[in-house]
Formats: C-alpha cells, sequence, structure tokens
C-alpha cells in the first residue's frame, strides 16, 4: 500500500545499523563541530554527516538523519564537545565495538529522556515558540510518540492519518502548548492576524500532528526502528491552508512529506516489543582495495565515506587512491583509542588479495607489542608529603593505602575519583591537604 502511493520507501533497518559507527568515526576524526551553548550541529557538520551516511540522508537539501545523529551521540554519551567539536567519550570508543542494534537501543532510551532540543523546534514555520510558558516539556511528549509506536503492528504499514487518528483518541496525544492562552502565542507569519488561537487554527495535525511526525522522520526513521514512505514535502499535507499566512508555504514543516510507516524488526527489539533481535545477514564488502608489499594501500573500485574514515584512522594519504601505513601512523591511532587489529580486519574484509602482506602483519604485531607495554591508569591527584618518613606513614596506613599509591621517596598518587575519600580518611591520621585557595600567603 504504502510502496504504491509514496515516491520513496526506504528500509532503514540495515543502513542504520552500518550509519551508526559511520557516524562515531566521524565524531572520532574530529571534523564535527556543534555549537557548545545550544549543542547544534554547524552547517559544515551537518554536510559531513550527510556525505557518511550509508544511503545518505532522506532528501538530499533538507537535512534529517544527517542533523539528528549529532544531537542522538551526545544525548547517548558517546561524543562531547571539546573546544567546538565533537569528540567521542570512553563510552562512545567501547560502542564502535559493540553490536549496532545494542548501540541504536541505548541511543533511542537516552534520546527519550534526555534529548538536548525540543523537536518541535524544528518545526520552524509556526512561530512564537521561545516565549515563556508556551510549550510543555519535551521529555513527556517524546514518550507518549513511543508509546504510539510500541503499539504498532510489527512488519505493517500504517498510514500517518491513521496513526493521528488512534494517537488523538488515546492516551498517546503529545500535548504541544501548556494552555488555551499559550496557544494564542504560537502563530504563522504575523502574532496578529496569524495566531493559532483562533477557532480552528490550531488543530490537533498542526501541533501534536507536526510534533509527532518531527519525532518519526528525524529520530526513529533515522536509528532505524521504522520503514519509511514519503514524498518531497511541498502539496502533501492541506491541513494549514486555511489558516492566515499559509497561502506562502508549500509546506508547514519538513517532515509533511511523510506517508506511512513500518515498524520492523529493530524497532520491536528497540522497544521492548521483542526480547531478541537477529540483525539481517551484513552484505560482504567489496574488494576495494589492494595492500601491496611495501605497506602502500591502494583504491581499486570507490570507496565509501565510511571506508574513507577508517583508512584515514591508520594510514596517511599519499595520493589521490594511496594510503600509507607506517609505525608511526598504526601508533596515532593506537594513541587515539583504536587498536591495529580493528584495521586488520577491516582490511582483510576489502582487499583484492587473499592474504596480506607478511611486512603488514608483522608490523601489526610490533605495533601491539608495543602498545601493550605501557598502561594508561588514569588521572591522578600528586601529593607531596613533608618527608619520606610521612610518606610511608600515609601509604602503608590500612584505611588510606587503596586510595593512594607511593611514588618516589615522598609523594602519593591518588585517583581523582578517590581523591574525596582520601581527604576523608586523612583527617582521621590527623592530618589534612589545603587547597590552593586555602593556603596561606608566602
Amino acid at each position: 500500500m504504502a510502496e504504491q502511493v509514496a515516491g520513496f520507501v526506504r528500509r532503514t533497518e540495515r543502513y542504520a545499523a552500518e550509519d551508526v559507527h559511520a557516524v562515531l568515526r566521524l565524531c572520532d576524526s574530529g571534523r564535527l563541530r556543534c555549537s557548545e551553548k545550544t549543542r547544534r550541529p554547524a552547517a559544515a557538520t551537518v554536510v559531513e554527516v550527510a556525505r557518511t551516511l550509508s544511503s545518505g540522508d532522506f532528501y538530499p537539501d533538507e537535512p534529517i538523519a544527517a542533523f539528528a545523529w549529532p544531537l542522538l551521540v551526545q544525548a547517548g554519551g558517546l561524543a562531547d564537545i571539546s573546544s567546538g567539536k565533537l569528540q567521542l567519550t570512553a563510552k562512545g570508543r567501547a560502542a564502535l565495538g559493540k553490536p549496532a542494534a545494542a548501540v541504536v537501543q541505548a541511543l533511542w532510551r537516552s534520546w527519550l529522556t534526555k534529548g538536548l532540543i525540543d523537536e518541535f523546534s524544528r518545526v520552524e514555520n509556526i512561530k512564537g515558540q521561545r516565549a515563556a510558558n508556551v510549550l510543555t516539556a519535551p521529555k513527556a511528549r517524546r514518550q507518549k510518540v513511543s508509546e504510539a509506536l510500541t503499539a504498532q503492528p510489527v512488519g505493517e504499514w500504517v498510514d500517518v492519518d491513521d496513526l493521528f487518528a488512534q494517537m488523538k483518541q488515546t492516551a498517546w496525544s503529545p500535548r504541544v502548548v501548556r494552555s488555551e492562552r499559550a496557544l494564542w502565542k504560537l502563530y504563522l507569519e504575523d502574532p496578529q492576524y496569524g495566531s493559532l488561537g483562533y477557532a480552528g487554527f490550531g488543530e490537533w495535525e498542526l501541533l501534536e500532528g507536526r510534533y509527532t511526525l518531527a519525532v518519526l522522520f528525524e529520530y526513529a526513521a533515522t536509528l532505524g526502528l521504522i520503514d519509511v514512505a514519503y514524498d518531497e514535502p511541498g502539496g502533501v499535507r492541506d491541513d494549514y491552508h486555511e489558516n492566515w499566512g499559509a497561502d506562502s508555504l508549500d509546506a508547514l514543516s519538513r517532515y509533511d512529506g511523510l506517508r506511512a510507516i513500518r515498524l520492523n524488526d529493530l524497532g520491536a527489539y528497540v522497544l521492548g516489543v521483542r526480547r531478541s533481535y537477529a540483525p539481517p545477514e551484513p552484505e560482504a564488502p567489496g574488494r576495494t582495495v589492494k595492500v601491496l608489499p611495501n605497506l602502500d594501500v591502494v583504491a581499486v573500485e570507490r570507496l565509501s565515506p565510511a571506508e574513507l574514515l577508517v583508512l584515514e584512522s591508520y594510514t596517511r594519504r599519499t595520493g589521490d587512491y594511496v594510503w600509507t601505513v607506517s609505525r608511526e601512523s598504526l601508533l596515532a591511532a593506537v594513541d587515539a583509542g583504536r587498536h591495529p587489529d580493528e584495521f586488520a580486519a577491516f582490511l582483510r574484509d576489502r582487499a583484492a588479495q587473499t592474504e596480506l602482506p607478511g611486512a603488514l602483519l608483522a608490523l601489526f604485531d610490533e605495533v601491539a607489542e608495543r602498545a601493550g607495554r605501557l598502561t594508561d591508569l588514569g588521572q591522578v591527584r600528586l601529593i607531596a608529603c613533608a618527608d619520606a618518613a610521612l610518606a610511608a606513614l600515609i601509604s602503608n596506613d590500612r584505611k588510606l593505602r587503596s586510595l593512594c599509591q607511593l611514588i618516589g621517596d615522598r609523594h602519593l598518587a591518588v585517583p581523582f575519583d578517590r581523591e574525596q575519600d582520601f581527604r576523608r580518611a586523612l583527617t582521621t591520621l590527623g592530618y589534612a591537604v589545603p587547597t590552593s585557595t586555602s593556603r596561606r600567603p608566602g
């Protein structure tokens, strides 16, 4: 049904499984920028993400998935902003080695409670949203849409208007405005003539309906929970045409083209409808590269953006289609938290030859051995004692010895996460460490 009436149909499950790891690698590259104030991605970042997505964005000139991914990985604690750039957290780096379905499930659950923006703000043609006490909390709205989605039959297309009818008649309606008075502050084009407070102007489809479309299209479809049937947004919905100021609008929102959704197997697992999930058989990657004995990696077919990201993470580009592996490039990757074994597996899956060159395998082993000889024990507070006797007293105390480590004769290393425990135990021994603000001058 949906495939016949819509211009585009996207089965999102497989794409999202590829995209979640590709976006994490893109964060790891340091090329994504977000506002430290709003946490929203910069325009160039949206373009960069769209290029990396395995099937591109839903529309070529209207960001949806490319806008959502940077927000999702932040909400899930997989990436954070440092000096304006998205950087992988330890949790995000660990997610690179986890099954995509588990990562997607965690992202959806985190976004439900920790989403960084109000999704309704993306319906820019409805103005006045920033006025005080107008909109309800988005967290409760997200939960309502999630509940409605959970109730849909798995594997069956549901027309968006039929879904709207269900939501209007049940407790799944995601109430957008706080009160009838608040509704008057929302408007199209002009705050007086275009106010949604006039009878018949602020209908469910314009507010709760558009919010639902935003959640479904920008988040549920991006994460691969639902397949979508859609058209270009212009002219699909006419439910706002009677409103003052609507004449100049081809569509009320970028999501107006969504016609039908289908809860897929991944969505059923993420939403808790099913307890287990068997991902579709992955498509075998193409034999896109040739690895030469001199440790050059040569592209023999067109590489995907995600493949380019992996190559750039472990090699140095030395030509239009050539990348060189070296001890330095692999050690730099290790220093950034990557492991040579992952790159070896990447090359084995894509190399034109059956076996990787022996020189490359030897280099992988050497780098792994060198990296294994050093261990990062985390950040510590370094405390200097007046003399070696005091340092020995503290480091051997029954309560304190597990909270610090003796360094040399008179220095103690205290893990940051145990500092408060160390300070409390130290006072019972009759000592205290002054903070920098409590030391006496001179």
